[in-house]
């Protein structure tokens, strides 16, 4: 695995690094396990955030508690939207973290690019905390193309993060290359399409062959770990079998689908949104027993049960028609229980 320098930042790491939100869900011990062995392994940079409940403090009993934090880097963000709340996030996550500075601290998922002299004082709250030696470097993640065009194109920020993978369109490879011509480090999360792309192989010769990119994979399990940890000593090529096999998948994958982050949430009406409004693609790339059950056609039925409040629309970064959809894959879904149509 080549040596990647972070942008401006002059981070060098690895181009494959470990995106802390899922071992939030992990009990405490096997989480200290997975993250010592992706630092034994050779990941050195990890991602997490103030919203993701206990991950900070999983990478503290990880790293800080075993002496081990000089050997890694670490970001962390914030969901404040004022000067005080930054302040006080960044100061809870350098408790929980046991550290003394982060290395990227980040504006998480923003509608609007933060500048100084805007009026909201959250680009000079981020300038203080870096004299202040609390932060090694200001970055930012967004969701919403326009809004990370704009970061980008900006010089403000040393990293962004967006969401990134081999379904990228042209216009999102775009954004890539305006971050490198202005040394801004690009960091891709959801890799994997929110769980839609099931072959880590052709996700990770895609992040090396599309180069300056550090992509952070959410990991959960051991064997997970492993898998990504397995391309360390030699990176899959993006040969003619994986540029054919992307080219499929990205067709089968055109047009508006739900990614399942959850910002959507929670529904009014009850509706797991963040399954519910990708199904159909759910039901055909990963075993369908387990979605036709009982327990899932009961949650896919309140789709009827629809507000058209139209909440979900005005919070999802990609900006989806996401009533339409939902009703889309509740069509879908019953053509399926009733055998007129055959999935995996």
């Amino acid at each position: 695995m080549k040596e990647f320098i972070l942008g401006k930042t002059g981070i060098k790491t690895v181009q494959n690094a470990f995106g802390a939100l899922p071992i939030q869900r992990v009990e405490e011990a096997e989480a200290v396990k997975i993250l010592r062995r992706a630092l034994e392994g050779g990941i050195t940079y990890f991602d997490t955030a103030r919203a993701y409940s206990n991950s900070e403090e999983k990478l503290r009993k990880a790293f800080s508690e075993a002496g081990l934090r000089d050997k890694v880097f670490i970001a962390t963000k914030t969901m404040a939207r004022d000067p005080e709340g930054v302040r006080r996030d960044l100061d809870t996550s350098l408790k929980t973290l046991g550290t003394d500075h982060i290395d990227v601290y980040q504006f998480h998922m923003v509608d609007r690019c933060y500048a100084p002299g805007d009026g909201t004082g959250m680009y000079e709250c981020m300038e203080e905390a870096k004299k202040q030696g609390k932060i090694g470097h200001i970055g930012i993640t967004a969701h919403k193309l326009g809004v990370a065009e704009e970061i980008a194109k900006s010089g403000l920020y040393e990293t962004l993060q967006f969401p990134f993978s081999y379904l990228a369109t042209e216009r999102e490879i775009k954004l890539l290359r305006t971050c490198e011509e202005n040394n801004v480090g690009f960091i891709a999360m959801k890799g994997l399409a929110g769980g839609l792309i099931n072959r880590s192989k052709a996700a990770m010769a895609f992040m090396v062959h599309i180069g300056n990119v550090l992509p952070i994979w959410g990991i959960q399990r051991m064997s997970e770990l492993e898998e990504w940890l397995s391309y360390m000593d030699k990176s899959p090529e993006y040969d003619g079998e994986i540029r054919e096999f992307i080219e499929k998948e990205k067709a089968t994958l055109a047009g508006d689908f739900c990614r399942g982050c959850g910002y959507c949430m929670p529904c009014p009406a009850g509706i797991q949104i963040n399954n519910c409004a990708r199904m159909s693609l759910m039901l055909r790339r990963a075993p369908s027993a387990g979605w036709l059950s009982e327990k899932w056609q009961a949650e896919m039925e309140k789709i009827e049960g629809c507000l058209e409040c139209r909440q979900c629309t005005a919070k999802c970064p990609y900006e989806l028609d996401t009533p339409t959809l939902l009703k889309k894959n509740l069509e879908d879904y019953r053509k399926v229980l009733a055998g007129e149509v055959s999935v995996s």
